[in-house]
């Protein structure tokens, strides 16, 4: 049996064996397949949450699915940014007639197999996202869209090299790669808390031998955190959001109802060519998200007359609106939650299937929303300064 890609470690009396591998290589699996038999550990750990562990083992999950909830509960872009990587995935795994996560699939079936505890070892995929959506701000949040977002439509082959090559790296950091060269701190929530959550979990499994699998990016980190202790719940947390943002939120609709209402008092001509500048910049550019994530004619309606006024009010979206109306009146089918996890695969998929459509709507609207809110608060300031 070959070493490559077999580390081995010796911990307070316990043999852990981590098997690094790309999440789309079938030799991984393979390799996956004999270290477990022939070493026949107490344990097997996976680089799987229970969420992504119930999605790789339950194929009518989605069938589940409440979209109104996800709306509500604010979840539609983290669900979002889960498919658009579960997109990268599946197109590289048939490009390689490979099924997504099958050395992951590999570690369940021959932990089975030889009577090993299955560990679930990685931290809640949500709790990721939301650590690194908290730390990347505004115009962080809108190119990791961007760069999410615009994957989709990338078609180009990957090389066997360059298959190789991402046995180095992460699902997730590799989707994110670019966008961690402009924001270095996600490497803190994507790769370091993560090598610290695994390690952790690794030394806690249950007996004295421990085979773990995971994406290659991993290992590294792991040899150096597993020699130290780690409080899962402190990196278990979403941390608070920063008061400046929050401030700023506020500060900029009250600023713009001031000027506004000030002008309508000194001038009304005045303070109604204000009002319409705000009106149209964000409720166009709120449409004009709907509009592109393909929302039905009234749920682009919606986005262009909601948006002024939540805009105004913090803890509104304009997405929220647009998508649950779309969702209202094109309701997902069981059918486009059965083809979900194919769809997502190609453009057309993603723009066509009622729920990634709802998701998009929600998405771009606010997106938009924020936009037409940064030009039209500009455009109103600026309008302002001139005539006064």
């Amino acid at each position: 049996m070959s070493e490559q890609n077999i580390t081995r470690i010796s911990l307070d009396g316990k043999e852990i064996i981590l098997i690094g591998t790309a999440h789309v290589s079938r030799q991984s699996a393979e390799q996956v397949k004999q270290v477990i038999e022939a070493e026949k550990p107490d344990s097997v750990c996976i680089e799987l949450d229970e969420q992504r562990y119930k999605a790789i083992t339950d194929g009518n999950r989605w069938k589940d699915m409440d979209i109104f909830n996800v709306i509500k509960e604010k979840k539609a872009t983290l669900l979002l940014m889960n498919l658009v990587i579960s997109s990268f995935q599946k197109r590289v795994a048939k490009q390689f007639d490979i099924k997504p996560g099958q050395e992951m699939i590999q570690g369940i079936e021959s932990a089975e197999a030889v009577g090993a505890e299955l560990v679930l070892a990685d931290r809640n995929i949500q709790i990721t996202f939301a650590r690194i959506w908290n730390g990347i701000g505004v115009w962080g949040k809108a190119k990791l869209m961007y760069e999410l977002i615009f994957s989709i439509f990338n078609k180009e082959e990957i090389s066997e090299e360059e298959l190789e090559k991402m046995k180095s790296q992460d699902m997730l950091n590799s989707m994110l790669e670019d966008i961690t060269v402009s924001f270095p701190r996600l490497k803190t929530p994507l790769i370091d808390e993560r090598d610290q959550y695994l390690s952790q979990k690794i030394k806690e499994a249950p007996g004295n031998k421990v085979v773990a699998v995971l994406g290659a990016a991993h290992v590294p980190g792991i040899k150096e955190e597993i020699k130290k202790e780690h409080d899962l719940e402190a990196i278990s947390t979403i941390p608070k959001k920063s008061i400046a943002p929050t401030l700023l939120a506020w500060i900029i609709p009250i600023l713009i109802l001031g000027i506004i209402g000030y002008t309508f008092y000194a001038n009304p001509s005045v303070g109604v060519n204000l009002s319409l500048s705000w009106i149209l910049w964000n409720g166009a550019f709120a449409a004009l998200g709907a509009l592109i994530a393909f929302g039905h004619p009234v749920s682009i309606i919606v986005a262009f007359v909601v948006a002024p006024f939540s805009s105004l009010y913090p803890l509104l979206a304009a997405g929220w609106f647009a998508g649950i109306m779309e969702a209202y009146i094109r309701r997902p089918k069981v059918a486009d939650f059965e083809k979900l996890a194919d769809d997502v695969y190609t453009v057309k998929g993603f723009w066509s299937n009622q729920v990634t459509r709802i998701l998009l709507v929600v998405v771009l609207t606010n997106i938009g929303s924020t936009l037409g809110t940064i030009i039209g608060g500009a455009d109103v300031v600026r309008r302002f300064i001139q005539i006064f």
